[in-house]
């Protein structure tokens, strides 16, 4: 019922729809529970958040990002003044789009390190930025329409989606949107095999997506080599959580800028997907292990030590199989041209005019 259920003009149905809210809800007292626990019991609270909830994201992202977008309980609280008819639904240039993507980027490589530093031993601090993005969030919600507000700008994880998303399973309805108010141009949710270097309208738009597909998997293999802090002492030891993520992301930035300038525009296309591939392959070539207890650094990350039940070339095993089917999803597998989710119908002719012409 929650992917089928259309009206005309890829409008829901009220059963379908019921169905979401349900769907959004529940998913939203998981998320309401999780962020309880990082206050009250927190070592409960961190399991669930960072070595749960957190390495799920990457491969739902890759498979069916649509149906994270619908359900991810920080859109739902921070869409509520839209749906609840509270924001002044102001349009926003796509100008500040664009430079509020930059910003989600570089927010993204600011906080991730954070982790190594505080957020992964301290429920308090995780659940404060939780608390800070829903601030931020709702407050634009408030003054911007639809999704431009948060969950097309300044989310954080906006841009990993970008990346992860280009060649999604289906696409799902969209949960939230009743009606098309061309709040995000170009829209992430619907444009079909969407990624970071889609959008190249503006400088902003064209360094996100630079710094988001070439620097993510050397990003993302330089934080595996950082051990966890339980105490910060001084300045030295929060950038020390610093220096391998970027000096990987800035080898892999030289190495992007590089393999562009050889490569044609359709090649280049195929570049972002490797980049892509690499990085959520990266991701998983370190984490699987981590979570069944062979990570790099003790018990950092580890949801269950099985080091000494498990032959360390099974989660070799496991590693190699992720990456193989990240390849061939994100590379080999032929684009279905699918975007997130559905357009829903236009809110006015007009609306659709003023996209057609953006879209010529």
């Amino acid at each position: 019922m929650l992917a089928t259920s259309f009206k005309s003009g890829n409008q829901l149905s009220a059963s379908s729809i019921r169905a979401w809210r349900i769907a959004q809800a529940l998913v939203w007292l998981v998320g309401a529970t999780i962020f309880g626990c990082l206050l009250f019991f927190p070592a409960l609270g961190l399991l669930l958040f960072w070595n749960v909830l957190i390495p799920v994201a990457p491969a739902l992202m890759v498979i069916s990002v649509g149906l994270w977008r619908n359900v991810c309980p920080l859109a739902t609280t921070n869409l509520l003044p839209r749906h609840f008819n509270l924001s002044r639904k102001k349009k926003m240039p796509v100008r500040l789009q664009s430079k509020l993507g930059l910003v989600a980027v570089i927010a993204l490589y600011l906080i991730v390190p954070l982790r190594h530093a505080v957020l992964n031993n301290s429920g308090i601090a995780t659940a404060t930025l939780l608390l800070v993005a829903v601030t931020i969030g709702m407050s634009m919600g408030f003054v911007y329409d639809w999704k431009s507000a948060w969950c097309s700008t300044l989310c954080p994880v906006h841009p990993v989606e970008r990346m992860y998303g280009a060649n999604t399973l289906m696409a799902l309805p969209n949960a939230h949107c009743d009606s098309c108010v061309n709040c995000s141009i170009p829209c992430p949710d619907s444009t079909p095999n969407f990624n970071p270097a889609v959008p190249q309208k503006n400088n902003y738009q064209k360094l996100s997506g630079f710094l988001i597909v070439g620097g993510l998997p050397g990003f993302i293999w330089g934080w595996f080599h950082v051990p966890d802090t339980l105490e910060i002492n001084s300045v030295r030891e929060i950038i020390s959580a610093y220096t391998m993520p970027f000096a990987g992301c800035i080898l892999s930035l030289t190495l992007y800028w590089m393999l562009l300038n050889w490569e044609n525009k359709r090649a280049g296309n195929r570049v972002v997907k490797i980049f892509a591939a690499s990085a959520v392959s990266m991701y998983y070539w370190y984490r699987i292990p981590a979570l069944l207890g062979f990570g790099l650094f003790a018990k950092d990350g580890q949801v269950v030590d099985l080091s000494s039940v498990l032959p360390q070339w099974s989660t070799t095993l496991m590693t190699i199989a992720a990456v193989l089917f990240f390849f061939y999803w994100v590379v080999i597998r032929k684009s279905n041209h699918q975007s997130w989710v559905v357009r829903p119908a236009y809110a006015t002719r007009q609306s659709s005019l003023s996209r057609q012409k953006v879209d010529r």
